[in-house]
């Protein structure tokens, strides 16, 4: 299996707190620093999040500019994804910051159970996002939390308001959603090759102790893989991860593991028919 393996590197997330882990960059500098150690670890992905002063989740366009900005100069060629998930924002507002015309964006397209709330996004702000994205030249990253999300994205695309081919992430483990099964998770797969054709790239995530075996997963069968301190705050069940660089080295011993080479910056917007390329 020669294909590159594009790892993602969620760094911040709406959730984990430095109480939980010192390690979790919260402040726009302290997300700058842990993303650069990411990229040169191998990450070629980073899935961004924002907070405030008071490190509470934000969708603050201004504070996702200046994060742009920062990674843009740090890690020049890494793929930029910006997060309009519903943690940080409601309504339009989840979608303020794709004016800035990251090369991605994460995208919702239905509804699901959370741990102890609905993750809601109705059809009508799904539309609204999607429109966005296609107005500022952003890449969706289809967030599947659930089958029937795989056969939004194809309805979406088959409709045009998804350009290209639609990138499917597949996420497990979160409490009350998909549960991580490796039957699902080879279906999902089959849904994908059967919707979107056999070359069409997909990416997995799991949440918590979850997160090695959907790396491992997703490495071992050809897809691309997501890690980092938003997901997971821990190497094992008596250990921090020190860093998102920890997590990210994790990965591509697996991508060694499995013969996979790690994908360049170069080598995933290829693969994600991305065109914009670093200054």
């Amino acid at each position: 299996m020669t294909t590159p393996c594009i790892i993602c590197v969620a760094i911040t997330g709406s959730v984990p707190t430095q109480k939980d882990n010192p390690a979790v960059p919260i402040t726009i500098a302290e997300q700058i620093e842990s993303t650069q150690d990411a990229f040169e670890a191998g990450a070629s992905i980073a899935h961004c999040h924002v907070r405030g002063d008071d490190g509470k989740p934000t969708a603050d366009p201004d504070r996702y500019a200046q994060l742009k900005e920062g990674l843009e100069k740090h890690c020049p060629g890494m793929i930029i994804q910006l997060s309009t998930g519903g943690r940080s924002g409601a309504g339009k507002d989840r979608g303020g910051m794709l004016s800035l015309a990251p090369d991605m964006a994460s995208l919702s397209v239905g509804s699901n159970n959370f741990p102890t709330r609905v993750y809601d996004t109705p059809p009508d702000l799904v539309d609204w996002l999607a429109s966005e994205m296609l107005k500022y030249d952003v890449k969706p990253e289809v967030e599947a939390f659930d089958l029937s999300h795989i056969f939004k994205a194809k309805e979406m695309a088959s409709k045009g308001q998804i350009a290209g081919t639609p990138y499917v992430q597949f996420v497990m483990g979160v409490k009350n959603a998909m549960p991580v099964d490796r039957d699902v998770f080879d279906y999902y797969i089959h849904t994908v090759h059967r919707l979107f054709g056999p070359d069409a790239p997909w990416c997995a995530a799991g949440i918590g102790a979850n997160q090695i075996v959907l790396n491992e997963w997703a490495i071992s069968s050809g897809g691309h893989a997501r890690t980092g301190l938003e997901d997971n705050v821990r190497l094992d069940r008596d250990t921090l991860a020190p860093s998102n660089a920890a997590l990210v080295k994790r990965a591509v011993a697996l991508c060694e593991t499995y013969e996979r080479p790690v994908a360049t910056w170069q080598q995933a917007r290829d693969i994600l028919g991305l065109c914009k390329t670093a200054m």
